[in-house]
């Protein structure tokens, strides 16, 4: 699974924002998501289906706004021979925009940026949300395992998803009750049965967690001792001995107890993300108050550091809300780019250069603005969010806009 990259997300978490402020008036906003091995004949033909149930709905502009809506998307079908890589996800219905007879039609279709899973129609007077925002959880990658001397389970964990990788079993015997030298022979054939078991885990987890892509680390749990000397003993490559972020107990082993090692681990991971904005926002404040201090802030500034390619990590609050708008003049062409802080501001202007009145062409998130920018650079990016001090110092004292630079221009 690719990773899903910042300016997805952000991307995702204003649609989602947009939708959810989207009411009608009877249960007629119509939701679909269609997986990507689904065939488009299929979606159709339920659609269909759906037309004729609808024509059981009570009320009548219900059911006319439903069956509208149906229409749409039996339409929209057309433009596909198959879904695309990653699915599809529609959003359709009739959205009041004041008083009675002020609804208009809206559609809202795209491929989300990892794939659809499950076939969802829903019909409602909101549009069913909960799918997408599964999507923007936080999707980093762990590798976890939970450990005894009888069993073993190993796991990969993203976002809130655990795909169980390998189940094991030891074949260690109990403590043997003989007495004498036979007991410790049995001890020693016992401790050489729990290496052995320990070693054969070892070589699991290398050859489950080294292939995986942007791992972001690795925790261990049991309810017993053994993980602690799994942990300390030379059984994990370096590689992924080095991601280790830290052990928890647990009642169970097996399927629950990876379970249990995930709930029992949030909080740590929560904190890790969090810890990582934090991190950069406090290395552009330090590099900022630096007299050769490798930062620069506000858009202007920070856009024309871009243009000269002088950015490595670009620094953008998500709560930033103006546009940008492009101006240009009927009469001699000259075209210029303003900013806003939102639509209402959008204004004639007067072309500076022969005084006539300017067209409003493109309008788009500054944000976007920004990524494309970046983008073209190869600036990295990261949308940073007010959940911390540090995120909304960020938004407040810097306009939600910084820089860390490769050099200073």
């Amino acid at each position: 699974m690719s990773e899903v990259s910042s300016k997805e997300l952000y991307e995702v978490k204003r649609t989602l924002k947009e939708l959810s402020e989207k009411k009608g008036r009877g249960t007629e906003l119509v939701t679909v998501y269609i997986p990507p091995d689904r065939q488009i004949s299929d979606v159709v033909k339920h659609m269909r289906e759906e037309l004729s149930q609808s024509a059981n709905i009570k009320s009548k502009q219900t059911k006319k706004n439903v069956q509208s809506a149906i229409e749409v998307i039996m339409q929209r079908m057309k433009l596909f021979q198959r879904p695309p890589e990653k699915g599809l996800v529609l959003f359709v219905g009739m959205i009041p925009k004041g008083g009675p007879g002020t609804e208009k039609m809206e559609t809202y279709m795209f491929e989300p940026p990892e794939p659809v899973q499950t076939y969802i129609y829903h019909c409602d007077s909101t549009f069913f949300l909960k799918p997408l925002q599964e999507i923007i959880e936080d999707k980093d990658v762990y590798g976890l395992a939970v450990i005894d001397r009888k069993e073993a389970t190993i796991a990969i964990l993203r976002g809130k998803r655990i795909d169980i990788i390998k189940n094991l079993t030891s074949g260690v015997p109990g403590k043997h009750k003989a007495g004498g030298q036979s007991q410790r022979r049995f001890d020693r054939l016992i401790d050489l049965a729990a290496h052995e078991f320990l070693k054969r885990i070892g070589n699991h987890m290398n050859e489950a967690f080294l292939d995986v892509p942007d791992l972001k680390g690795v925790i261990i749990g049991g309810p017993g001792h053994t993980k602690d000397e799994f942990v300390e003993g030379d059984y994990l490559h370096h590689e992924i001995k080095n991601l280790l972020i830290t052990t928890v107990d647990t009642s169970y082993t097996g399927e629950f107890g990876i379970r249990e090692v995930m709930e029992k681990s949030m909080d740590v991971l929560t904190e890790i993300d969090v810890v990582r904005e934090k991190k950069l926002v406090q290395r552009f404040l330090v590099e900022l108050i630096n007299e050769q201090g490798l930062a620069s802030y506000g858009e202007a500034e920070v856009r024309r550091n871009l243009q000269m390619g002088a950015v490595e990590v670009l620094l953008l609050s998500e709560d930033i809300k103006s546009k940008r708008v492009n101006y240009e003049c009927p009469s001699c062409g000259k075209t210029m780019d303003k900013t806003i802080k939102n639509k209402n501001e959008i204004k004639d202007k007067s072309c500076p250069d022969c005084n006539e009145k300017m067209k409003v062409g493109e309008t788009e998130d500054v944000i976007d603005d920004f990524v494309a920018l970046a983008e073209e650079v190869g600036s990295e990016v990261e949308i940073i969010s007010t959940e911390t001090e540090e995120g909304m110092q960020l938004l407040k004292a810097f306009g939600g806009i910084g820089a860390i630079l490769r050099y200073r221009p």
